[in-house]
């Protein structure tokens, strides 16, 4: 592990928390969102945990002044090693591929104060002109609001109080997110800044057929089939 901390204010309350796997390419939009919460005294440290890549992931995390470490792979695996690690009295943990929306810091800046008994998440969008990419992030959304489910490309904020009490992410290898949020004591509450995030998958599998495995998956690991098992599948 490097650590290479990035120069923020004492005391300033935020680990961000990014799993990566050849993301060196990609993952510069992610990082470039975070420069406004480093301006405004929120971000204490990044924390980039690699999960193998065979790219120059770590020269990316020297380069912006980020904690480095390796993890096994698989995001359960990652995070928790983040996590573990973290000296923030929050923690937001985010998809490599995900980009905050402007007005992000003073957002979640709000919500510690206000609600500082909730864990938060942030308003999906694809980054994608289609249809089907409106319709998909509708239901993501709404699935996150009725439900009390959001995803991880929805991003998580949730102090290390709450974090801890109810056990942190579990190390498996699919629906870590789902797991974590279930055991929360109240729902986790929207916070009003859109996050986008990466259409490849949907447009590489086809939006309906992507969003009706992910909707079967999600039923069936809540019937108690095996993460493991789901996730041999999830990248085909």
């Amino acid at each position: 592990m490097s650590r290479h901390p990035i120069e923020t204010p004492d005391g300033a309350p935020v680990s961000v928390i990014i799993p990566t796997l050849n993301a060196a390419d990609t993952l510069g939009p992610c990082l470039g969102a975070l420069g406004e919460a480093v301006m405004d005294g929120v971000i204490r440290e990044l924390i980039l945990v690699d999960g193998g890549s065979e790219d120059a992931i770590e020269a990316v995390a020297d380069d912006v002044g980020a904690v480095f470490l390796k993890a096994p792979r698989g995001r359960g695996s990652q995070l928790a090693a983040g996590a573990r690690i973290a000296q923030g009295s929050w923690l937001l943990f985010l998809h490599a591929d995900s980009v905050l929306g402007v007005g992000w810091a003073a957002a979640i800046r709000a919500h510690m104060q206000q609600t500082p008994d909730r864990a938060g998440y942030f308003r999906v969008r694809f980054q994608s002109e289609a249809q089907m990419a409106r319709i998909t992030a509708g239901w993501a959304n709404l699935r996150a609001r009725v439900f009390g489910l959001p995803y991880g490309d929805q991003g998580l904020l949730i102090s290390r109080t709450a974090y801890d009490a109810i056990g942190g992410f579990p190390e498996i290898p699919l629906m870590e997110d789902v797991a974590l949020v279930r055991r929360l004591p109240r729902r986790p509450r929207a916070i009003p800044v859109v996050i986008e995030t990466s259409a490849e998958r949907f447009e590489r599998n086809g939006w309906i057929a992507r969003g009706a495995g992910n909707l079967w998956r999600l039923v069936r690991y809540l019937l108690g089939a095996s993460p493991e098992r789901l996730a041999q599948r999830y990248d085909r």
